[in-house]
């Protein structure tokens, strides 16, 4: 395990979510206000001052190789409501689609962020690596939140039908940006499926592919290199038509899985969709993780940058915790 930062003493806490199966660990205290101008520089800083926290809370016995979580930061001006660096057991991401919505369910559970009365939609505007995301959060009848719709910064398609020799014979990949690089393989004609069965050859599988495309020119960004490179691989597979409903496993950093659907991986697969025809603006598409949950997507409006896209899900409050170091 890598050292703590020395400047960690005492317990750190956290309020514990998850989004469609899919853990996220909010820290709470004990660990300093991440320093920067904005929340991407914020990763940086992290990434160089509190990696260490972040093993602490990633790894057993806190946390499993799929663990994930954010550290809340301040946003990046006051047009914003709150930031959050993203973090998992290998790094710290740009993008997070399913810690969003939960940020934003915690964001108004604790009170940081106030419902006024009678109101059935809250608005709050979260600031993460990628961008500034507008969200809406839905209540129910006794104002607790029943959902999170998130509208993601601009998601771009990069290429399309590459070819990559894997154990399994040549696989094709199109590569796509929804706040973060993903390739995209489809396995509605191959032996496997993106279900639990098939998991320890899909994770597998998700590490050839990402070690095939290492320095791939598709996947730089075209503003700022620390968008750059492939975050993860998302397995596909269409199960209905009308609308569509498909059902993905999306392996990330080296070889953690989303529970999930994966949200910003959604946005990356809407752009590849409405890319392909086989979205348009306005259609609903229904992404399945492989835990069963779902996330809700389409396509809002094309731009210069691509098309940007909205995605629902909900999140739900686990526990709370109290994490030590003996010393």
């Amino acid at each position: 395990m890598d050292a703590i930062s020395p400047t960690i003493s005492g317990p750190i806490t956290t309020d514990e979510y998850h989004t469609a199966g899919e853990p996220f660990r909010i820290v709470t205290s004990g660990v300093p206000v991440p320093e920067g101008a904005t929340v991407l520089d914020r990763r940086s800083w992290c990434q160089t001052h509190l990696d260490g926290v972040r093993a602490f809370l990633c790894n057993e016995p806190r946390g499993h190789a799929d663990m994930y979580g954010g550290f809340p930061t301040p946003p990046d001006d006051g047009d914003a409501d709150l930031g959050i660096v993203f973090w998992h057991k290998d790094g710290f991401s740009t993008a997070c689609g399913h810690g969003t919505i939960a940020i934003v369910t915690w964001a108004i559970d604790t009170g940081r962020v106030g419902v006024p009365a009678g109101a059935t939609t809250v608005d709050v505007v979260v600031d993460v690596p990628s961008g500034r995301l507008h969200t809406v959060a839905a209540l129910d009848g006794d104002g607790r939140v029943a959902s999170v719709r998130f509208r993601n910064v601009a998601s771009f398609v990069t290429a399309t039908d590459l070819p990559v020799d894997t154990a399994v014979g040549t696989l094709t990949a199109d590569v796509s940006f929804g706040g973060a690089f993903y390739a995209s393989v489809a396995l509605d004609d191959h032996a496997l499926s993106p279900d639990r069965a098939s998991i320890d050859e899909l994770i597998a599988l998700g590490r050839e592919i990402k070690a095939h495309l290492a320095g791939h020119p598709s996947l730089d960004h075209p503003t700022d290199d620390r968008l750059s490179g492939c975050y993860g691989v998302i397995f596909h597979e269409t199960v209905a038509s009308q609308p569509l409903h498909q059902r993905n496993v999306t392996v990330f950093a080296d070889g953690e899985v989303d529970r999930s659907p994966c949200g910003s991986g959604t946005s990356a697969r809407l752009a590849l969709l409405h890319h392909r025809g086989a979205l348009d603006v306005g259609d609903a598409f229904v992404n399945e993780g492989i835990a069963g949950g779902r996330f809700d997507g389409r396509v809002e409006s094309v731009v210069d940058a691509g098309v940007i896209t909205t995605v629902e899900g909900a999140a739900y409050r686990t526990g709370h915790a109290d994490f030590t170091l003996d010393p």
